[in-house]
């Protein structure tokens, strides 16, 4: 099991009015089995268990806590930009991999619906920073500090990541909210980017949230 606390030069105190929350793909396409075929058998088990159990009860806290602080919170979906689709990655054609612009199944779950004032941002790539504007849009909003959590960790968390840090982020991976269709994969993931991020749970971001520099 990965072990925490994760030292890192990334662990530094959270900063008002330049962190923020990122939850990646918390969405009914994968979350919800009447959408996804896939979801069935013992890895599908494993996913849904721990994001039920877990996952999505963690990012409610995280959430929660984001607003009453008062802090920029973002979603991505994958999600085209049109109704066929055309728009979309070669890689998401050739995995026929379509969620249909305003589509239900390319919703947000409800547990985790974003606020009227929150940022959702669609994307037709596993890297949000490869096919939405969320670098420009994390800069006009002065992040320093991108906590991240979501669905899958070791895919568009994992790019989310991994291109967040080269961007010059500073940022926090909370593994007790993010998951993949087995512990094998989640802890073989935090080990390979443990280098791009400090990793943390939940608690210990909430405790960090209440304890924010001005």
């Amino acid at each position: 099991m990965f072990s925490l606390p994760h030292r890192s030069p990334r662990d530094l105190p959270f900063v008002t009015g330049h962190t923020a929350l990122l939850l990646v793909d918390m969405q009914r396409a994968w979350l919800e089995p009447q959408f996804d075929p896939h979801l069935e058998g013992p890895d599908a088990a494993y996913f849904l268990n721990r994001t039920r159990a877990q996952v999505v009860p963690n990012q409610q806290m995280l959430l929660n806590a984001f607003r009453r602080a008062r802090q920029n919170v973002l979603h991505t979906i994958i999600e085209s930009l049109t109704a066929d689709g055309r728009d979309r990655s070669l890689d998401h054609k050739l995995s026929d991999m379509h969620l249909p612009k305003g589509s239900a199944q390319a919703r947000v779950i409800a547990e985790l619906t974003p606020s009227e004032n929150e940022i959702v941002l669609p994307k037709t790539s596993s890297g949000v920073f490869n096919s939405t504007n969320i670098d420009y849009v994390l800069r006009n909003l002065e992040t320093r500090h991108l906590i991240v959590a979501g669905i899958v960790t070791d895919q568009c968390v994992d790019m989310a990541v991994r291109d967040a840090a080269d961007r010059g982020y500073l940022v926090t991976l909370v593994e007790d909210a993010c998951a993949t269709y087995s512990a094998e994969r989640h802890e073989a993931c935090l080990n390979a980017i443990k280098g791009y991020c400090w990793i943390t749970d939940t608690q210990t971001v909430l405790g960090r949230l209440r304890e924010m520099q001005p």
